[in-house]
């Protein structure tokens, strides 16, 4: 689960890192009250939504101005100005898709003297089963282009959960970042807070970019983008309160009130698969013959024919499937659950799209007969490749 920069920020107070004053507002009127309050006389008006690049996007429509999505404004005016463009508008981002995303709501901050920029983030290394970190002296710039062209430039180290961060970590950041005397304490200070930060919350990933230091010798977390690890949230009732839906794909948010892992993808042909490992396998394929996934979709190995149900209509309320291929291997999950589930789907959803059904493993049989006596008009596969090849050729000759 994702929150806002401005929700990110307050968790990161919370545990002592520091951060800028500001406001989240989500009108004209809220802001030019949180510009008063804040004081001025510099603010950064930043537009809140799920995506990075938000400083380098444009927005689609001309009356929002050609400033990107985070601007400097040098009165309340101007702040109040920026928020009215802003709201209500649809940013484009390199993280967003040409989609872009609807901004309402705008963070107001102190704006800060900045010395220098460095990028600074934490996630998971399932290689080593530990929190690592990730340093660089480019900050401001997106991380990937930093790693493809200049790698040496980024530094990592990853924290024994055992000891948790020791004072050799701190010293690491300072000399990977160029740090000296004060602000190398502060470093230390600082990955320290992060950690627990990132420990107490479950976070599955947090990001901040750029981290700074002010004319004045003190690093400040300049932005926040974090993530929690979604399978920890009944832990952090607090953290679930963040969630926006505004920010999530309407097919995700169904798809999580029945437990099914759901992402939504850019292709044409929409995939019902049961296990995460033969789903990733069933999109490659289908990559592989020359088509794209319409999305990822693992109903789970204890599927009941209501979760099937479920997981057919979020396939068929997608607008650019084209066709859909179920893939089953029963193994806890049963193959006549699938079938009895798909029946009951197209059913109530009726189907218009080609319909490719490729069940192996536990009740096959019983799983083939439903469909086959279903009356359906149904393509039966014998294995994972030929499902692959008759749903790309359904797909194409529909064009």
């Amino acid at each position: 689960m994702n929150i806002h920069e401005y929700q990110g920020k307050a968790i990161l107070k919370e545990f002592g890192a520091p951060v800028s004053a500001g406001r989240a507002v989500f009108s004209v009127d809220e802001a030019e009250a949180a510009a008063k309050e804040l004081g001025g006389p510099l603010w950064v008006v930043k537009s809140q939504i799920h995506a990075g690049g938000r400083g380098k996007g444009k927005f689609k429509e001309a009356e929002a101005g050609e400033k990107g999505g985070v601007r400097l404004a040098k009165s309340v005016d101007e702040v109040k100005t920026f928020v009215g463009q802003m709201l209500g508008n649809t940013l484009v981002t390199i993280q967003t898709g040409p989609a872009g995303k609807q901004v309402n709501r705008i963070y107001i901050e102190d704006g800060s003297d900045i010395e220098s920029e460095f990028y600074l983030s934490a996630l998971v290394d399932r290689s080593t089963g530990r929190v690592a970190f990730v340093v660089s002296t480019e900050g401001g710039m997106d991380i990937e282009d930093v790693a493809h062209k200049t790698p040496e430039k980024i530094h990592t180290f990853s924290v024994d959960p055992a000891t948790g961060v020791m004072p050799h970590h701190g010293r690491t950041v300072a000399q990977a970042l160029g740090l000296t005397g004060d602000l190398a304490k502060q470093a230390g200070q600082l990955i320290t807070n992060l950690y627990a930060a990132f420990v107490a919350k479950d976070m599955a990933m947090l990001e901040i970019n750029p981290l700074i230091v002010t004319k004045d010798g003190q690093l400040k977390c300049l932005d926040a983008k974090i993530s929690f690890d979604s399978n920890a949230l009944y832990r952090h009732p607090d953290v679930v309160a963040l969630r926006d839906v505004t920010e999530e794909d309407e097919k995700e948010i169904e798809a999580s009130k029945y437990d099914l892992a759901y992402i939504a993808l850019d292709g044409t042909i929409g995939c019902m698969v049961n296990g995460a490992g033969l789903a990733m396998a069933t999109l490659d394929i289908i990559k592989l013959y020359g088509e794209e996934p319409a999305n990822f979709l693992d109903v789970g190995g204890g599927a009941s024919e209501e979760k099937v149900t479920a997981a057919f209509k979020i396939i068929t309320s997608d607008p650019n499937v084209k066709g859909i291929l179920v893939n089953i291997f029963g193994g806890i999950m049963k193959c006549d659950v699938i079938a009895r589930g798909v029946i009951a789907a197209v059913k109530a959803v009726g189907l218009e799209v080609p319909l490719v059904v490729r069940l192996e493993g536990t009740n096959v049989e019983e799983g083939k007969t439903i469909i086959r006596e279903s009356g359906l008009n149904v393509i039966p596969a014998d294995d994972l490749d030929d499902a692959a090849q008759k749903i790309v050729a359904a797909v194409k000759g529909t064009r």
